[in-house]
């Protein structure tokens, strides 16, 4: 089994102190002993390995034994996903950084029947990257999922125009996504409709010919990691 991974964001020193809520977390819920091993990470590729030399209720200390960095991959997978209702928000949020999606982009698409006041928005954005967060060390990432701004329709557009391939996922697409030639580098952005579907004003919006993924309808919390999983099979997962 792997070592289990915690967020620090300075990792210099021979003899690291993780505390404050990751530090309580390791110790007093995990109960991680002094002898364990450990991975410590940045999030942002850099990684320290080692051995837990002391550890109480406020945290672990850490001997820095082996140190690691892992780059970035490429090209950079993007999630756009229309908000979801309920739990299907955190499950996608989950599996979508479980596979190593590097990106997901909160959508308010025309159906997603989400209220945009500035409370809501801050709450649910907040919870997102709480997902990722997690979902990032439970998956052992080195790379944690970054969680962007609730975006608009326009927004969308603007990433699909910047990309170096854009993925819209429409049931009734007669392009494979399987068909898709993939980039060496840049943005792989994958756009995700929301239960009753991308309207037709915010394809015309996106002026890219939507894909899909085959020949059953996937809901949207699910759709997102099926497509990202076939594509970074072939790419990274190959």
């Amino acid at each position: 089994m792997g070592l289990a991974v915690f967020y620090l964001a300075d990792l210099t020193g021979s003899e690291l102190t993780l505390d404050g809520a990751e530090g309580r977390h390791a110790a007093v819920v995990r109960r991680i002993a002094p002898g364990e091993r450990i991975r410590l990470t940045n999030g942002r590729g850099s990684f320290v390995e080692g051995p837990v030399t002391g550890a109480s209720k406020t945290g672990l200390t850490v001997a820095a034994e082996n140190r690691g960095t892992v780059p970035a991959a490429s090209p950079r997978l993007v999630v756009v996903q229309a908000l979801p209702k309920g739990e299907r928000a955190e499950l996608a949020v989950e599996m979508l950084t479980e596979v190593g999606v590097d990106l997901v982009v909160p959508w308010n698409a025309e159906r997603s029947q989400f209220r945009s006041n500035p409370e809501r928005v801050t709450k649910t954005l907040t919870k997102w990257q709480a997902w990722a967060f997690e979902a990032s060390k439970q998956s052992r990432r080195s790379w944690f999922c970054e969680v962007a701004p609730i975006a608009s329709t326009a927004e969308v557009a603007a990433l699909i125009h910047e990309s170096a391939l854009a993925v819209v996922l429409h049931e009734e697409a007669k392009i494979p996504l399987a068909s898709l030639q993939l980039p060496s580098e840049g943005d792989v952005v994958v756009v995700v409709g929301p239960e009753g579907g991308i309207s037709p004003t915010e394809l015309d919006a996106f002026a890219v010919d939507p894909v899909r993924l085959g020949d059953t309808v996937l809901r949207t919390s699910t759709a997102g990691v099926a497509a990202a999983s076939a594509l970074l099979a072939r790419s990274r997962w190959s």
